[in-house]
């Protein structure tokens, strides 16, 4: 059964499709521009986090009543897939130049800045935020890391998007030690001086002679729990050299 194109689109490519184009809008003046209600909720989500945006708490960021602001947008789902596609447009993305390595180690730092930028991003789901003209923009530039090499079009799309998921996830994880920091009062390598001793004792119950050995090594070496610098370019590059060995096999065949 056919259903009616989903209004948001319109409202994601406002500043490309023709004024002309474009349903006129009935009723007086309004007072913000859609782009103010988006920065404001960027904004809101940025200092909150996504679980805080809601219309109302957005009117009152905004002065307005809160019926006001489903003038602008239809719904929360539609004002995240808004806000998605002007945060995406922020970054200024580099020549995609460089061998594969170089191109592709460019896509994950793009993704890793905005989820840095914005760790509400990583809450966002269940949505299709990937349909306006910065995210497009933003996947024709990281196809762009994979074209020519031999991949087919399915495997190019892959190609980038573990890519992207692996730099996301690098960013959920620092994201989760700031707020545990932040929570606790403790950086990592504090709680970890604090309760290493105490952490020792209960499981000396039991036998690890692999975790022991290993984790004993590893916090020498990170003076923390974790490394997430070390894990980032450890995990970045096996990646990189599984797609360089798989591009590899398929000029070989």
């Amino acid at each position: 059964m056919p259903t009616d194109p989903d209004p948001v689109l319109r409202l994601l490519w406002r500043h490309v499709v023709p004024a002309s184009d474009a349903a006129p809008r009935r009723g007086p003046r309004p007072k913000v521009s859609v782009d103010e209600v988006v920065d404001a909720a960027v904004e809101l989500a940025d200092a909150e986090g996504l679980a805080a945006l809601s219309m109302r708490s957005l009117a009152q960021r905004l002065g307005m009543g809160a019926m006001s602001v489903y003038g602008y947008v239809a719904n929360r789902n539609d004002l995240i897939v808004l806000m998605v596609d002007q945060v995406l447009g922020e970054a200024t993305l580099p020549p995609m130049k460089g061998d594969l390595r170089t191109r592709l180690r460019l896509v994950a730092e793009a993704q890793l800045a905005d989820c840095r930028a914005h760790p509400w991003l990583l809450d966002v789901a269940g949505l299709r935020p990937w349909l306006g003209p910065n995210a497009a923009d933003r996947y024709e530039w990281q196809l762009a890391a994979v074209d020519g090499i031999g991949l087919s079009d399915v495997e190019m799309d892959q190609t980038v998007t573990l890519v992207a998921g692996f730099a996301a996830n690098v960013a959920r994880a620092e994201h989760a030690v700031r707020v545990a920091e932040r929570e606790s009062g403790l950086t990592d390598l504090e709680w970890w001086e604090a309760n290493s001793g105490e952490l020792g004792e209960v499981m000396a119950h039991r036998d690890y002679p692999l975790a022991g050995r290993v984790g004993s090594a590893a916090g020498e070496a990170y003076q923390a729990g974790t490394d997430p610098q070390l894990e980032r370019e450890f995990g970045l590059e096996r990646i990189l050299d599984g797609i360089e060995v798989y591009v590899a096999s398929l000029r070989s065949r």
